[in-house]
């Protein structure tokens, strides 16, 4: 993507792509689809300590990005993290610490979550959207009763990345104040996960479910929608950078196959057919990064309009990205549909991330909603 990087940036990028090519190559990926997490826990700590987990937090407490733009940073990183369909809960632990480190104060035990997370030692997973019901915080029915011990949380969230290997949750719940943002540790009593059935080979996610959670008053982050909309546009900012990593790299090597498979003694590329397909590939491909630019942008800036511009990245990616890989599957011919060529690791995360954190739908209404109510 073209953030019109710093050197700093670029070293970043460059750090990241080459600690994937040596420690996550796509061989490493088939391997880990028979690993219950996914991920290996030692590998995912030395990922931290390149500062995948820290951009997010506030330099008070150890965090900070190397330019000072902690969002755009953090897209690099998942641009190139898709570009290898990498593993590991990239983004339920980074919306974590979002949730943490935007809170008005935070216990000493919250501190130590945000360390914990930081240095990879602890996974944190974003429990706030539910099936059989609306998109966003509309669709909220977990509720948080309050008692003399503080919150009572009920209901029953799905799907949740990273449910299982997580040890704290951000969950969202409607209130009497209106929707909330709690922090729960996973070992809490009356929550319980039960593994999800994924297609992707090294994502995992689960359904949570709390029956009488009692946590603490001092467990409430945030109060109100917005913190919530801000942490649904912060998962699908980094979901997007990523699908459109995973998108470019699909692109390029399909492109690479075209130029070096001959048909009746003549590339693929040649066919004006087929080279009318590439330039619509083409065009999906760079729209896509220009309307995820925005969104990165705006959303790292403040800016008013990020929620509609990560709408409008989102239901464009989740609609041109799935079908981009599709052509690209045909492009490779018959291999193009077997275990052993590589191009469906990347379908598979393309089409999971079109799916999570709102549909095509869900976000088209999302946009429709945000005209009528500017009308």
């Amino acid at each position: 993507m073209d953030l019109q990087l710093t050197s700093d940036q670029l070293l970043l990028q460059e750090t990241t792509t080459r600690f994937l090519q040596d420690t996550s190559p796509l061989t490493k990926v088939r391997e880990l689809e028979h690993n219950p997490d996914g991920f290996e826990r030692d590998w995912w700590q030395r990922g931290a300590e390149l500062g995948w987990t820290s951009m997010l937090a506030p330099e008070a407490l150890g965090g900070g990005s190397i330019s000072g733009q902690a969002l755009r940073d953090l897209a690099l990183v998942a641009f190139e993290r898709g570009r290898m369909v990498a593993p590991g809960p990239f983004v339920p632990s980074n919306v974590v610490v979002a949730a943490l480190g935007a809170a008005a104060t935070l216990t000493a035990d919250q501190e130590s979550w945000v360390a914990r997370l930081m240095e990879g030692s602890a996974v944190g997973a974003i429990a706030i959207e539910e099936t059989g019901g609306p998109w966003g915080v509309s669709g909220i029915g977990t509720r948080a009763e309050p008692t003399a011990d503080g919150l009572v949380l009920t209901g029953t969230k799905a799907p949740v990345e990273a449910a299982a290997e997580a040890e704290v949750f951000v969950v969202a719940a409607v209130s009497d104040d209106g929707p909330v943002l709690v922090l729960v540790p996973a070992d809490t009593e009356g929550l319980t996960v039960t593994r999800r059935e994924t297609i992707d080979l090294v994502r995992r996610f689960g359904t949570v479910h709390m029956e009488g959670v009692v946590v603490p008053s001092s467990a409430t982050l945030s109060v109100g929608p917005t913190a919530v909309e801000n942490l649904l546009d912060i998962a699908n900012a980094l979901s997007l950078a990523e699908t459109v990593g995973a998108l470019d790299r699909v692109f390029e090597f399909t492109l690479e196959w075209a130029f070096d498979r001959h048909t009746f003694g003549r590339p693929l590329a040649s066919y004006q057919e087929l080279k009318h397909r590439f330039a619509d590939m083409k065009l999906w491909l760079e729209a896509s990064k220009a309307t995820v630019v925005a969104a990165v942008t705006a959303l790292a800036d403040g800016s008013g309009a990020a929620s509609e511009l990560v709408s409008t990245a989102k239901s464009y990616v989740s609609e041109h990205g799935p079908e981009l890989v599709q052509d690209c599957v045909q492009m490779h011919g018959g291999i193009g549909v077997t275990w052993d060529h590589d191009i469906h690791l990347y379908l598979r995360r393309v089409t999971l991330n079109s799916a999570i954190h709102g549909t095509t739908r869900d976000h088209r209404e999302r946009l429709a909603s945000m005209i009528l109510q500017g009308a």
